[in-house]
C-alpha cells in the first residue's frame, strides 16, 4: 500500500516563494557592494569573492567562473552535513549571484563610482555584502563560500554567523598582498570584513522572533497534540 504524499499548504508555499526572492535580491546586493564599490577599488572581500578578487587582479580571469567552480565543490560538503533543502537554496543563491555578476559588471563597464574615495567604497560596498548575505541567510539561503562553513559551524556551535566568517577571512584579505603589494589596500579589506560582519549580524538576529506561552491545564496532553497536528 502507497503512503499518500502529502500536498504542500498554500501558506508553505508562499513562504517558500518569499524565501526565494528573498534570496535573489539578497544576491543582487551583494553582487552591486562587490562589483562595482569594492572590486573597481581593488578592495578584497573574504571568503570564495576574496579568492576570486585576487585571481583577477593577478590573471584577469573572470570572478564569475572562479566563484562558481570553488562553490560547486563546497556544496558537495553542504550536501551531506546540511541538509538538501540547504542546499538547493544555496544552489539557487550561487547561480543567482553568478548570472547577476556577468549582468552588473556589462552594466557597469567604463562607469567609476568613488574612484578617488576608497574608504567610502569600502563602507558602502561592505553594507552591501553583509546586508545581502544577511538577507539570504534569513531566508535559509546563502552565498556559498564561507558562508556554507559559518552555517555549518553554526549548526553545531554557539558562534554567531558573523564572527566565525570574519575568522575565515582573515587569511584570504591578508594573502591580497602579495598581488596587490599595497598594504593601504589590506587594511580596507580588513574594514570591509568588520563592516561586513557587523551587517550580517544585525540583519540576521533581527530577523529572528520568538514568542514564548506558559499553558498551565490538567488536559495537558490534548493542548499539546492539537498544537503539533493543527499548527
Amino acid at each position: 500500500m502507497k503512503t499518500a504524499i502529502p500536498k504542500p499548504s498554500k501558506q508553505s508555499i508562499i513562504r517558500e516563494a518569499r524565501d526565494y526572492v528573498m534570496i535573489a535580491i539578497g544576491m543582487i546586493l551583494y553582487g552591486i557592494g562587490w562589483t562595482v564599490f569594492l572590486l573597481p577599488n581593488d578592495i578584497t572581500t573574504g571568503g570564495v569573492p576574496g579568492i576570486a578578487s585576487i585571481l583577477y587582479w593577478a590573471t584577469g580571469f573572470p570572478v564569475q567562473y572562479t566563484y562558481f567552480s570553488i562553490n560547486f565543490f563546497l556544496l558537495l560538503l553542504a550536501l551531506k552535513l546540511l541538509g538538501m533543502k540547504f542546499c538547493i537554496k544555496t544552489i539557487f543563491g550561487v547561480f543567482t549571484l553568478t548570472f547577476f555578476l556577468s549582468v552588473i559588471q556589462k552594466l557597469t563597464v567604463g562607469f567609476g563610482l568613488l574612484d578617488d574615495q576608497p574608504f567610502m567604497a569600502c563602507v558602502i560596498g561592505a553594507s552591501f555584502c553583509g546586508g545581502g548575505i544577511g538577507i539570504a541567510f534569513s531566508a535559509n539561503g546563502s552565498t556559498g563560500g564561507t558562508d556554507i562553513i559559518a552555517a555549518i559551524i553554526n549548526k553545531y556551535r554557539d558562534i554567531t554567523l558573523g564572527r566565525v566568517v570574519l575568522i575565515c577571512d582573515m587569511i584570504i584579505i591578508s594573502s591580497s598582498y602579495f598581488v596587490l603589494k599595497d598594504w593601504e589596500k589590506v587594511v580596507y579589506g580588513f574594514v570591509t570584513l568588520y563592516i561586513c560582519s557587523f551587517v550580517l549580524d544585525q540583519v540576521v538576529n533581527s530577523a529572528r522572533q520568538s514568542v514564548q506561552f506558559f499553558i498551565i491545564s490538567n488536559k495537558y496532553e490534548d493542548i499539546g497534540r492539537h498544537i503539533n497536528e493543527y499548527p
